[in-house]
């Protein structure tokens, strides 16, 4: 990891998803953050569902000491005002992206995981921080980030970018899609369906605007998670696939420092959860990349002294 840090923060905008996607700006909505974080941590990746007149904030809760993200939940009441902030989901390895939704009778998560080696997908025991293992999304040879699952025209879609080790020089887009949520699940035949570093990481909710798909995707042009651009499906067919992306959506001045980067653009009912970010270049940031070196070659050492020995 490099010596910049990604600092991002939520938000709540008070406008449907609908209207920012057709504005392509986020300009004079008002937005409500949520509360200020410790040191060289963030959140980010927000989605959310009303449930009992509450709103409840997912988000992925990191922190550059640890290296280990996990999902906290954050309920507020319908004015927007905090109620109280819970822990939802945590694993031995990384979790991001928690996209949440309701199918079939149940509550869903989808975080990202892909340090796991597999798509697990979760259903909500007790909402909203109690989660059981349902079924693990096999994607063959793929392993899917930030999939994102959206039920169209009978069927269950599935859009992902694959893991790659090392990184693709070009993003790609991924689909699957199956009969049901469960399965069975099948690749597209034409993946990737799109080639493009600009719009192809998913990057929030999909919805329907003027009878078309449109999916938030992440720009990377030239940062991780520059910018949120809309793409939508002229065609989305197992058989067909087209597509075209729109432009960046605009952030408010107003956002600095954090207008480097957004990257998540999430509906729930009438309000749309946004992340952004401002990159950190502190003294301590660095202080604290060495650290972690220095602990990392002391493992090293000790690693192969034992090994010797």
């Amino acid at each position: 990891m490099g010596l910049r840090k990604d600092i991002w923060r939520v938000g709540i905008v008070n406008s449907p998803i609908h209207t920012i996607l057709e504005r392509g700006s986020l300009e004079d909505m008002p937005v409500v953050w949520t509360p200020p974080m410790r040191r060289f941590c963030f959140r980010a990746d927000p989605f959310g569902l009303w449930r009992d007149g509450k709103l409840h904030v997912f988000v992925e809760d990191y922190d550059y000491r640890v290296r280990v993200g996990s999902i906290d939940v954050f309920i507020y009441d319908a004015a927007f005002n905090l109620l109280e902030q819970r822990k939802a989901l945590q694993t031995p390895w990384h979790l991001s992206y928690p996209y949440i939704f309701e199918a079939e009778g149940e509550t869903w998560m989808l975080p990202e995981a892909h340090h796991s080696g597999r798509l697990t997908l979760y259903r909500s025991v007790r909402f909203p921080d109690q989660w059981e293992e349902a079924a693990v999304i096999p994607l063959g040879e793929d392993i899917a980030v930030d999939a994102t699952p959206f039920f169209h025209d009978g069927l269950w879609w599935l859009f992902y970018t694959p893991a790659m080790r090392p990184p693709a020089p070009v993003g790609e887009l991924h689909l699957a899609y199956a009969p049901t949520l469960l399965g069975p699940w099948t690749r597209h035949h034409a993946n990737p369906v799109r080639l493009d570093s600009a719009s192809t990481r998913p990057g929030g909710t999909p919805c329907v605007l003027n009878g078309k798909v449109v999916l938030p995707v992440q720009d990377c042009t030239y940062t991780y998670g520059g910018a949120i651009r809309p793409l939508t499906f002229d065609e989305l067919t197992p058989e067909r696939v087209r597509t075209h992306a729109g432009s960046p959506i605009r952030r408010p001045a107003s956002y600095a420092p954090y207008a480097e980067g957004m990257h998540t653009l999430a509906a729930v009912g009438d309000v749309t959860l946004i992340d952004t970010k401002y990159t950190d270049l502190s003294a301590r940031g660095i202080g604290l990349q060495a650290w972690r070196e220095v602990k990392k070659l002391s493992r090293k050492v000790l690693s192969q002294s034992q090994q010797k020995g």
